[in-house]
């Protein structure tokens, strides 16, 4: 549990709070709690802020229905800055994007994130959008007009060079093939309804 008698607020009696996702570590958004709604954030396990221009206090989710359960509460070293760990259920930002932290200043050469679930993250939306939004020549389209058994030979057909690559002793081949073979999955899971988040939550069960 936080130790609130440590906690420092500003001139105003606000503390800025991060919100990340507690399964990709993804930012979703900053918002500003006063005592009040940090203690209802902590009673009732989901977000609440003050907002600055209303004057009041706000549950995140109250009018578009995408709450956010509270899984951790942490504070810096400065004790000056909250650090909370969600679980949302929709969108995080008002524009229906998923982070609020959508537009880009600077990022590296190869526009590829360092964060590993967060560029699976990003893939699965991909093949979501090309599911639900077809494109001509989309590879990925082709593989859903060709139905599962098209998706399931070649996830196998994947599986197979991967072990091949492995028995190989090709740290390169290997890398190649078990990104073609991510992305085959990733199809069957989007074909099949599974969301990442479904497995996310398997493999914590398993390691709890």
């Amino acid at each position: 549990m936080i130790e609130l008698s440590k906690l420092k607020y500003n001139e105003n009696g606000l503390l800025p709070a991060i919100i990340q996702d507690d399964f990709t570590n993804e930012v979703l958004m900053l918002a500003y709690m006063n005592e009040e709604s940090l203690q209802k954030t902590i009673s009732t396990k989901k977000t609440w802020f003050y907002s600055r221009s209303r004057k009041k206090l706000w549950n995140k989710g109250e009018t578009s229905g995408n709450f956010q359960q509270v899984k951790s509460i942490k504070y810096d070293c400065d004790a000056d800055t909250l650090l909370i760990k969600v679980k949302p259920t929709g969108p995080s930002c008002h524009t229906g994007e998923n982070s609020c932290f959508y537009t880009s200043i600077l990022e590296s050469s190869d526009g590829i994130t360092t964060n590993s679930s967060q560029i699976l993250d990003d893939l699965y939306k991909i093949i979501v959008q090309r599911k639900e939004e077809p494109q001509e020549g989309s590879y990925t389209n082709y593989l859903f007009n060709s139905g599962i058994d098209k998706i399931l030979k070649k996830v196998g057909e994947e599986n197979a060079e991967t072990i091949i690559a492995a028995k190989n002793n090709s740290k390169e081949e290997l890398i190649y093939e078990t990104s073609d073979l991510f992305y085959h999955l990733l199809v069957l899971l989007v074909n099949q309804g599974v969301t990442l988040e479904d497995i996310y939550l398997e493999l914590q069960k398993r390691h709890k």
